[in-house]
């Protein structure tokens, strides 16, 4: 008798995204190889982040209750390994430049594009690989 052949575990996606339209495009754009998690303010990614250790977190900056930067922040109190994408409409140099001390992984313009997204999260989930 043949053992089932193990898929490989798909990559778990938090995205965190005030904005019920943003979170559906970037689903549309990644269900079919990750698996999705949903949070709609900072602290809602921040608990879903410690409870799931997502492999990835796509983090909106402005949303309600706690903003990104300080989601993010707190994430990083935590760990250090969850890669953090910073996405927003909103792209001024500063904005870059406190994401990227407050220890994000990448950053992205909305509206996101495809390719640049699968590029940022591929760099983020297998940095290894991406550097060679």
């Amino acid at each position: 008798m043949t053992e089932p052949v193990q898929q490989p575990r798909r990559a778990l996606i938090l995205i965190a995204d005030d904005v019920e339209s943003n979170y559906k495009l970037l689903e549309i754009i990644l269900r079919k190889q990750y698996d999705l998690l949903w949070a709609k303010n900072g602290r809602e990614a921040v608990d879903l982040a410690l409870e799931h250790r997502p492999d990835a977190v796509l983090m909106d900056i402005k949303m309600p209750v706690m903003d990104g930067i300080e989601a993010l922040k707190e994430i990083r109190r935590h760990s250090s390994e969850i890669p953090v994408i910073m996405q927003t409409a909103y792209a001024f140099d500063s904005d870059r430049r406190i994401a990227e001390e407050a220890g994000c992984n990448g950053f992205l313009t909305k509206p996101v594009r495809p390719r640049e997204l699968q590029a940022c999260l591929d760099r983020s989930l297998h940095p290894q690989t991406s550097e060679a």
